[in-house]
């Protein structure tokens, strides 16, 4: 389960702006994950619970912010919806798609006392 390695890797990142910006608790966090990530967002949530336990964010609130997937079809030459990596494209089916979009996962925000 890779989920356990990102959410300790976001505590990293929510334990760095406390020791930077002198907070004491976060309250909630916004975490945004793009479609084609591969994160599955229950096991993050249950990964999240347990590795901020007995630090700043414990209890916290974990918002999931879904980001679309979006590639280039090198074919029609268009930005297009995806579902999946590696799916034809829905314009013309075929399969010479980039991800341009929605591959990512990023802390978009904190709410901190």
């Amino acid at each position: 389960m890779h989920e356990m390695s990102l959410a300790e890797g976001v505590l990293a990142i929510i334990e760095d702006h406390a020791a930077k910006a002198d907070f004491t608790r976060v309250k909630t966090v916004w975490l945004e994950i793009g479609q084609l990530s591969g994160v599955e967002t229950e096991a993050m949530r249950f990964c999240f619970d347990a590795v901020t336990r007995g630090s700043v964010a414990e209890g916290a609130a974990l918002e999931i912010v879904d980001t679309p997937g979006k590639g280039w079809c090198l074919q029609c030459a268009e930005t297009v919806s995806m579902a999946e990596l590696f799916s034809a494209c829905p314009r013309c089916g075929g399969y010479q798609l980039q991800a341009t979009g929605g591959t990512e996962m990023r802390v978009k925000e904190l709410e901190v006392e």
